[in-house]
C-alpha cells in the first residue's frame, strides 16, 4: 500500500523546522514496523505577511509503503506530532494513499503555492474520501500545508528531497552508474533533462538534493569545465532552489 504522509507547522523559532520532523517521523514508523519510507520531500507554499508561518511556509511529505495496519500508523503519527511538535506550533498530518489523491487535492496543492487557502478550504477538498487530515495543538492551520504536500507529492513535480537513501550520507567522485545503484534516485540528467554517460564521473557535494520531476527522483548535474577528474557535479543550492521554491 502506496502512502503519502503530509506535516506542516511543526516548528517555532526555537526547534529543529519541519523537515527535520518528517525524517524523523518517517524513521519512527519505520523502527515500529508500519513503514517503509522512500522519500521526504519539502514543498514550498506562498510566503505572504497575511499567512502565520514560522520562517519559510514550506511543508513535507513523506512517500513509502505502509507495512503493518493503516490505522496503526496514522495513530503512531497523530501521537509523534503531537509529541514531537513545538508547545506553541500549528501542527497538521494527511494520511493518504497514493492512488486515491484525487486531481482536486493535486491543484489545492499547486494552489497553496499561489494563493491563500483556510483551514475550512482544506476540509472540504477531503469530502467523501478515504484521506486522514487532522490538526493539534493550536490553530491547527497545519491542516493546510499538510494537505498541501500530499497534492503536490502526487503531482509529482514539485519539491525536493530531504531524504532518500543514502542520500545525505554520500559525498565525494562517483561514477554515474554506480551512484545510482547506492543512491536511491530514479535518474540522473543534465540541466537539459538528457541524460549523461553512465560511465560519466559526477562529483556530489554536501548539499545535493534531487527533485521531482514528472514523478522520477531526479538528480541533477552540472557539466564541470574546470577539472579534468569529473565530468559534471551536482547542482549548486542556488539553482536548486531557483527550480523547487
Amino acid at each position: 500500500m502506496n502512502i503519502l504522509i503530509g506535516i506542516d507547522d511543526t516548528d517555532n523559532l526555537e526547534t529543529r523546522g519541519t523537515g527535520h520532523h518528517a525524517r524523523m517521523l518517517g524513521h519512527s514508523l519505520t523502527a515500529a514496523g508500519l513503514f517503509e519510507m522512500r522519500s521526504v520531500t519539502r514543498h514550498q507554499l506562498l510566503a505572504d505577511r497575511r499567512i502565520p508561518f514560522t520562517s519559510h511556509n514550506s511543508s513535507a511529505c513523506l512517500a513509502g509503503t505502509c507495512t503493518g495496519k493503516l490505522d496503526d500508523l496514522i495513530s503512531h503519527a497523530r501521537d509523534f506530532l503531537i509529541r514531537e511538535s513545538a508547545f506553541d506550533s500549528d501542527a497538521g498530518l494527511c494520511v493518504a494513499m497514493e492512488d486515491e489523491v484525487t486531481p482536486a487535492i493535486i491543484d489545492f496543492g499547486n494552489r497553496a503555492k499561489h494563493e491563500i487557502l483556510t483551514i475550512g478550504d482544506a476540509y472540504r477538498m477531503i469530502i467523501n474520501t478515504n484521506l486522514y487530515l487532522e490538526g493539534f495543538l493550536n490553530a491547527k492551520i497545519g491542516v493546510i500545508g499538510s494537505l498541501a504536500a500530499v497534492g503536490l507529492r502526487a503531482g509529482g513535480n514539485d519539491g525536493r528531497l530531504l531524504w532518500t537513501r543514502n542520500l545525505r550520507e554520500t559525498t565525494g567522485d562517483f561514477q554515474i552508474s554506480d551512484l545510482l545503484e547506492l543512491v536511491d534516485i530514479d535518474r540522473i540528467v543534465e540541466k537539459n533533462l538528457f541524460a549523461p554517460d553512465p560511465s560519466s564521473v559526477i562529483r556530489i557535494s554536501d548539499w545535493c538534493r534531487p527533485v521531482m520531476i514528472g514523478g522520477m527522483i531526479t538528480l541533477i548535474a552540472e557539466k564541470n569545465l574546470n577539472n579534468q577528474t569529473y565530468a559534471y557535479e551536482s547542482a549548486s543550492k542556488d539553482y536548486i532552489k531557483s527550480i523547487s521554491e
